[in-house]
């Protein structure tokens, strides 16, 4: 009953929206008839009101919009409201033309009477010259000043879009602001850029309206005189009477509602750097120096003692201007012990906090630093495609690693090369890297026989042989068959192998719980279970373990699953995870398998790979191995000389397929010098894989 409830507001109020949609369809395509079919003279009234009505109600919205893209519809209304009163003029002309001194247009009689007076050539005259001016003020002075402000604050915005935009990027990166806010933020710029441009456009609507409404008139001078003397056959004097203030009430009647709309265009392209209300903008910036509402009062006093002015108009207003000075002065005056207390309990704070220890500035998760000679690879005017590959790579690397990256901070750096750039975990530097901007970097994939002239480099990434190029020797490199590779993916493929290979430090305990109260949405069970035995922390040491063998930790179910069973039987980190390797054995081993679910290994001799388990050592921080030199040198040199064999044979990443007992600790003792070496064990290997020795490593 309360859903039954509460959808019928929400279905009455998308019934109102289609039904305002219909009505302001129909009333535009109105207007628009309006200039071909005629209107009677009760409903030229009505719409006149309106169009009046109208005019001051967008003035009135203008003046109490305190952001100018609040009114986002002014320029679309601005175009609605002029083709509006270009039909009520040519309406009103039809009528006035056709039905001469019979024309009983209540609102355009009314007007041209107060305006041009009980009647007369001295009326006429008064009351040309009123309209003349009226259209002197609005062409001269408010439309030509608005659509030059408007095209200026057109141009100016557009131009700092991209820096805005850059600005809000990198805040983003850096953390200090969600998806959310960078999407909001983002789309304001591009509504106040879309805004602004569209009133460049929208002002010289009012300049055409000025100027059409002053051929209107004439026309229906010109042209009431020739009917009214040769079709009704008026004399000159009734005819010039007649149709001139009918012209002239018309002209100013429909001109009125023009300039209040063209007003309310000055002020909001003039308002652009207001965040208030126009009325808190001169409440606030009058008020700020009362003195010089004294000096005015002392002006005015001096004039009226000068003979011939009028003296009982500048004293009385000299009184008020000091009256409002001294108002001001003594408000001043108030609030002074009010700001000395807060600057002397600032000051206070200030020393309190510095008998305090300052508090530590926390690190950046992840930033990649530039030197400004790389600053156009995040210009946005320039394409932005380093920004563009940066969050394509946290997507990825949630994806392959099950670990969504924090925000990267990208910063420029005085202290780089200009073409330098520098990637740091924690504060702490871990990949450094030097950019030709306008060059290609060429690698050789070991197909490619022809030399290609460049200078000569090393892959920042993978730390292999490589060529710089220019733009007209690329296509000849690529034919050449290397592999060809822009700034901005030099950069992004650096980044990407610095977070696989960091990925466990990456990982905090804040992120473990984010994980797990993530999971726990959809598998509370599951989540509670492992935490029933295991710690925050313990949870996070065996998932840092599995990233540090790039293993992805996006199973986490499987992971907690694993994790449950076996934390009861034991707590030692590697204990379990070897497990929970085990339980994501299928996903492990395809990550090495090729098209036809075939694993290609090196085994270990047996007699070696028992001297290995026996050599463990249990430590603080669990089981290392503990060779002596002699033996681990031999180790590491036999085990390289294998994987050198394999690797000739075309086989790669070099595999070593183990017992349990030994994995972690043939894993350990090879961390350092073979880095890359991938070691499984027995029990990790599925049914629904086929596995092929290559060789046995005997010591």
């Amino acid at each position: 009953m309360a859903d039954a409830m509460l959808s019928v507001p929400q279905n009455g109020a998308a019934l109102l929206g289609n039904k305002g949609d219909v009505f302001i369809g129909a009333g535009v395509v109105a207007v628009v008839m309006m200039m071909i079919i005629p209107i009677p003279t009760f409903l030229l009234d009505s719409l006149m009101a309106i169009n009046l009505i109208m005019g001051l109600l967008v003035l009135l919205i203008v003046l109490y919009t305190k952001k100018a893209t609040d009114f986002s519809v002014f320029p679309t209304m601005l175009l609605v409201l002029t083709v509006f009163g270009l039909a009520l003029n040519v309406s009103s002309t039809r009528l006035i033309l056709s039905q001469g001194d019979m024309f009983d247009g209540r609102m355009i009689r009314a007007f041209s009477t107060f305006v041009v007076g009980s009647g007369g050539t001295e009326g006429l005259v008064i009351g040309f010259v009123i309209f003349v001016v009226l259209i002197a003020v609005q062409v001269v002075v408010i439309t030509k000043g608005s659509t030059r402000i408007a095209e200026v604050a057109a141009r100016f915005t557009l131009d700092k879009m991209p820096a805005k935009q850059m600005a809000v990027e990198s805040e983003f990166n850096s953390g200090a602001i969600t998806e959310e806010e960078m999407k909001r933020r983002k789309d304001e710029i591009e509504q106040e850029s879309s805004f602004y441009g569209a009133m460049d456009g929208a002002s010289k609507f009012i300049s055409g309206n000025v100027k059409i409404g002053i051929f209107i008139t004439a026309v229906n001078i010109i042209a009431g005189i020739i009917i009214g003397t040769v079709l009704h056959g008026e004399p000159l004097g009734q005819a010039v009477g007649t149709y001139i203030a009918f012209s002239i009430g018309d002209g100013l009647l429909s001109q009125f509602p023009s300039l209040l709309i063209s007003t309310a265009t000055g002020i909001i392209v003039t308002r652009s750097v207001s965040n208030g209300t126009f009325a808190d903008d001169i409440s606030s910036e009058f008020t700020r120096q009362p003195r010089i509402y004294l000096i005015g009062a002392a002006v005015l006093l001096l004039l009226a003692f000068v003979p011939g002015f009028p003296w009982y108009i500048l004293i009385p207003m000299a009184v008020l201007l000091g009256f409002f000075s001294f108002r001001l002065i003594r408000d001043q005056k108030r609030a002074l012990p009010s700001a000395s207390e807060a600057v002397a309990a600032a000051a206070k704070k200030q020393k309190e906090d510095a008998a305090e220890i300052p508090p530590i500035v926390p690190l950046d998760p992840l930033s990649l630093e530039l030197g400004y000679g790389l600053v156009p690879l995040v210009d946005k005017d320039k394409g932005a495609e380093l920004l563009e590959r940066v969050q394509r790579l946290r997507r990825e690397s949630a994806l392959d690693l099950g670990l969504v990256i924090p925000k990267i901070r990208i910063i420029d750096n005085m202290a780089l090369d200009p073409a330098e750039y520098c990637i740091k975990i924690k504060g702490a530097e871990l990949g450094r890297g030097r950019i030709r901007m306008g060059h290609y970097l060429c690698i050789n994939p070991g197909g490619a026989r022809e030399n290609i002239p460049g200078e000569r480099t090393i892959d920042p990434a993978f730390g292999l042989p490589a060529i710089w190029v220019d733009e007209a020797h690329r296509d000849e490199a690529e034919r050449a068959g290397y592999t060809v590779i822009d700034p901005p993916s030099i950069i992004a493929t650096h980044l990407t192998e610095i977070i696989k290979s960091h990925a466990a430090e990456i990982l905090g305990r804040q992120d473990t719980q984010r994980i797990l109260d993530d999971i726990k949405r959809d598998y509370p069970a599951v989540v509670e279970d492992a935490l029933r035995n295991l710690s925050l922390g313990e949870i996070q040491k065996v998932l840092q373990a599995l990233l540090s063998e790039q293993v992805s930790i996006r199973n986490m179910v499987t992971i907690l699953e694993a994790l449950a069973d076996f934390a009861p039987i034991s707590k030692d980190i590697q204990f379990l995870t070897e497990k929970v390797r085990q339980a994501l054995g299928r996903q492990i081993c395809l990550q090495y398998t090729d098209e036809d679910r075939k694993l290609r290994v090196l085994t270990i001799d047996h007699k070696f790979e028992q001297k290995i388990v026996e050599s463990a050592v249990q430590t603080a921080s669990g089981k290392v191995c503990a060779m002596d030199p002699a033996t681990h040198t031999a180790w590491i040199k036999g085990l390289s000389a294998a994987i050198a064999s394999v690797r000739a044979q075309g086989w790669s990443p070099p595999i070593i397929l183990c017992s349990e007992q030994a994995r972690f600790l043939v894993k350990q003792s090879t961390e350092r010098e073979l880095p890359e070496l991938v070691v499984l064990s027995v029990r990790e290997i599925t049914n629904d894989i086929d596995v092929e020795q290559l060789g046995e490593i005997h010591i």
